[in-house]
């Protein structure tokens, strides 16, 4: 029963005061090496996937139905791989599948490890928002993110695999699904978001740096893209356990 819990039993509320997200393009082989057999990597051109890099400022998460002062604040940072998963009805379902997960709230360290296989680790943070951007900076150096969001005209970032914003728009989500692995009993864990607005802008990257990225150990990893949405009331559906379709 308590193997349970950790399958998201609940649903979950929340808000997303501010989500920053970047978006790093690598060979897809490499990607697919770190991905169950289960996932492939969301691709273009066939020849590159994606590894995300999400900021968030999350703000009253708690279970759904609870009331505002049970909720939990928090920075999140997210690592995810952008892919698919064909179900047995053959329905194609895209989404995320979870690296791992940071937070400056030991408390969230507890309860997420508790009802999620999201990996959560602690991490100290400084951060800075401002009405033109926002910094963060790991405590021990491991991550630092400067983005300018002034409202002007942005260019993709120089190493870019998109050829336009509108191409990159389809690697910031969101994207319904989340993957997990229930290795023991062989079951793909899938857990449903909706959300009741979500308008991402492009941002310019000033500074950008990710241990937790660099030691994945891909041969190239370009960054191709970088967004801000601002206050999305989310959703979390309870999780839906299912058989792994061969």
């Amino acid at each position: 029963m308590l193997e349970g819990l950790k399958n998201h039993p609940f649903g979950v509320d929340a808000e997303l005061e501010r989500t920053v997200v970047l978006s790093y393009a690598a060979p897809v082989e490499e990607l697919a090496a770190l991905l169950p057999a289960f996932l492939e990597p969301d691709t273009i051109n066939e020849r590159w996937g994606f590894v995300a890099v999400a900021i968030v400022r999350t703000r009253n998460l708690r279970p759904s139905g609870f009331p505002l002062w049970c909720g939990q604040d928090f920075w999140l940072i997210g690592y995810r791989i952008f892919a698919r998963y064909t179900n047995a009805k053959g329905r194609r379902l895209r989404g995320l599948y979870i690296l791992g997960s940071e937070t400056d709230r030991r408390r969230m360290v507890f309860l997420g490890n508790h009802f999620t296989h999201y990996r959560y680790g602690y991490k100290p943070m400084m951060t800075e928002q401002r009405s033109d951007g926002l910094s963060l900076r790991a405590h021990d150096g491991s991550l630092a993110v400067r983005v300018k969001d002034d409202g002007g005209s942005v260019a993709l970032p120089a190493d870019s695999v998109f050829a336009d914003w509108t191409e990159a728009r389809r690697f910031v989500g969101p994207l319904p699904f989340t993957f997990s692995h229930e290795v023991r009993k062989q079951c793909v864990l899938i857990v449903e978001g909706s959300r009741t607005d979500w308008h991402p802008r492009p941002v310019l990257v000033q500074e950008h740096h990710c241990d937790f990225v660099t030691r994945l150990g891909l041969s190239q990893l370009r960054l191709s893209n970088a967004f801000v949405i601002d206050r999305v009331p989310y959703h979390w559906k309870p999780g839906v356990m299912e058989p792994i379709a061969r």
